[in-house]
């Protein structure tokens, strides 16, 4: 494994490999002068066939690290590309990771018109990208693993994606750590199955090592292991955030969080800032609250739940000069916006590992950056763990500057919108539901939460119906409204034209009769006379000869859940055929020749 320090390595002339010059002119037009270290290893390798496992710090040039050599390896081709031919295959988590790749590798093919280029993420109509694949072709694919496995499979809409990629020279895997997560296991084995063996291979990360053992799935042949370390760090110890990242915490008590938040918006309202929150639902309710609360300053919301608006936002945000992006660990690997002044993690996140990555989405290229992490009072051991667990040390930070208590406006905001409080209920829910599931479950333990601190924290008008709170109809500490939570109205005229509408069929419904059980008899026992005449007479049904529709129904279930079991890669292709087509011969003719 090669150690090298992140320092900003020679020109691109030292390399021992001649780059193209279209390439070299297209550095020059985008002012990269000068190699980073990641790149100054990976491109000579690449570019002698050799397979690349890449562990850099974030922020550290890992994009055209991978990017100047696949272009390379498509003009060394001995064969030129067909229209339908892909030569490069980019795989990474995100659609917003995917569209900021596809933008720096379209900067490098203005020179190489010979060379198309596609871009497969969710949000977009699989349809359309099928078509446009099939109009104007694509040497190089960069997509998310869930919509590259779809067009894998769409072979009745003339697109056989499994014959194109037969040509393929390269497969760069993104962020590779989270792409071989439980989640995108089966997707990637699946992806994997289609591609040919005699490809180079590379896999970049920041947090890659704890995956390494992974590497054989991806196919990679003895790869050279390359860890980019920060200059001046001790050999022993590899720093997995950039050296110009100053990384602070704050303890706060939960009803003071998003007060002192607020205030520190406010305070820095001519810079930009990302804002981390544990949920979808958070992101929603909280990001709406800013909106009101830190006037004159562009609030944007993103968050996976998003379909269509995701890339638009992206785009939007990354034009600002100043601004705050509330958003989910979906923003958290790869993302690079120009100038992101702090990283706010309001909630910390579920893994140790994404917290590196939050942070990594500042100080980028040996720029200045700084990071904030708000803990409650009995989370403070979470400094010590970061510190050994993911040699990531913190300083304190003490919040400075007036805070004002913003909560009545945020009630006064559920109040006057009935989407606004449901808002609020959803968050709280999810975020203890998230808190239940966190990583390091010795330090955020959902059962030292002061739920009723929580609640009022969230600034809720009254407690939800949740799990954790069976029984509680009152907590000590929260004081519910006196108002009647069943009167706020949506503002939004058509919601609240359906909800009344829905009130009034509730209302008709003629109420369900309660039934008295006796204590310490048999469920079973306690039927009416009725109902087990209802059960005997279904049975014996049952027994004469079922309905050759409910059997067809069956049928249809049955290989639903075997197709379900195929997409998930539980099963192969061909254990699949087989099932399918024993059930085919089990099941009787009623169609006639």
């Amino acid at each position: 494994m090669d150690n090298m320090d992140n320092t900003t390595d020679g020109t691109w002339d030292s390399l021992p490999v001649q780059l193209n010059q279209g390439i070299l002119q297209t550095l020059n037009d985008v002012n990269f002068t000068h190699m980073t270290p990641v790149q100054s290893a990976c491109i000579p390798l690449f570019l002698r066939n050799k397979d690349v496992a890449a562990e850099a710090v974030t922020g550290s040039g890992k994009t055209l690290a991978f990017v100047i050599p696949i272009i390379e390896l498509l003009l060394k081709r001995e064969e030129k590309l067909k229209k339908m031919q892909v030569g490069a295959l980019v795989v990474t988590p995100t659609r917003e990771l995917a569209l900021q790749i596809s933008e720096v590798m379209g900067q490098f093919l203005q020179k190489f018109p010979q060379f198309t280029q596609i871009l497969l993420i969710g949000g977009t109509n699989p349809i359309e990208d099928v078509e446009k694949f099939k109009d104007k072709g694509a040497h190089i694919v960069i997509a998310t693993p869930g919509r590259l496995e779809d067009m894998f499979r769409r072979k009745s809409d003339g697109l056989d994606l499994a014959s194109s990629v037969k040509s393929l020279d390269v497969l760069v895997l993104d962020e590779a750590d989270r792409l071989l997560d439980m989640g995108f296991e089966a997707s990637l084995n699946t992806i994997l199955g289609y591609l040919p063996k005699q490809r180079r291979t590379g896999l970049f990360s920041a947090t890659q090592t704890q995956e390494l053992e992974k590497l054989v799935r991806a196919g990679l042949r003895n790869p050279v292991r390359i860890t980019v370390k920060e200059k001046g760090v001790a050999a022993s110890v590899v720093q997995k955030t950039p050296s110009r990242l100053l990384n602070y915490f704050t303890i706060c008590r939960s009803e003071n969080k998003f007060n002192n938040l607020v205030a520190f918006l406010r305070q820095h309202k001519q810079e930009k800032h990302l804002v981390f929150f544990s949920t979808c639902a958070c992101v929603e309710y909280y990001g709406r609250a800013l909106e009101t609360l830190v006037k004159k300053v562009a609030v944007h919301c993103i968050h996976g739940k998003m379909k269509n608006k995701r890339n638009k936002i992206f785009a939007d945000f990354r034009a600002l000069k100043s601004g705050i992006l509330v958003c989910t660990d979906v923003m958290a690997r790869g993302i690079d916006i120009p100038d992101v002044n702090w990283v706010l993690q309001y909630d910390p996140p579920s893994s140790a590992s994404a917290f590196v990555h939050r942070c990594g989405r500042t100080a980028r290229i040996g720029n200045q950056g700084s990071a904030l992490v708000f803990l409650l009072p009995m989370e403070e051991s979470y400094v010590n763990f970061l510190s050994i667990n993911q040699k990531c040390p913190l300083q304190k930070k003490v919040l400075t500057g007036e805070v004002v208590d913003v909560l009545p406006k945020v009630k006064a905001l559920s109040l006057a919108d009935r989407a606004m409080f449901d808002r609020g209920m959803r968050a709280f829910v999810s975020y203890v539901q998230a808190y239940a599931k966190h990583e390091c479950s010795l330090i955020f333990r959902v059962k030292d939460l002061d739920l009723a601190t929580l609640a009022r924290g969230f600034a809720l008008l009254r407690l939800p119906k949740m799990p954790e709170l069976r029984g509680k109809r009152f907590l000590p500490g929260f004081t519910p409204t006196t108002v009647d939570t069943e009167t706020i109205r949506y503002k939004d005229k058509n919601r609240q034209k359906q909800r009344k509408k829905m009130l009034a069929e509730l209302k008709e419904q003629e109420p369900v009769p309660r039934r008295s059980f006796i204590k310490n008899k048999a469920w079973s026992k306690q039927k009416t006379k009725k109902e087990r005449k209802k059960k005997k007479t279904a049975k014996r049904k049952h027994d004469e000869g079922s309905d050759p529709d409910d059997e067809d129904m069956k049928e249809l279930l049955k290989d639903t859940r075997i197709l379900k079991k195929l997409k998930k890669g539980q099963i192969t292709e061909e254990d699949f055929e087989k099932q399918i087509t024993s059930g085919l011969k089990s099941k009787p003719n009623t169609e006639g020749p």
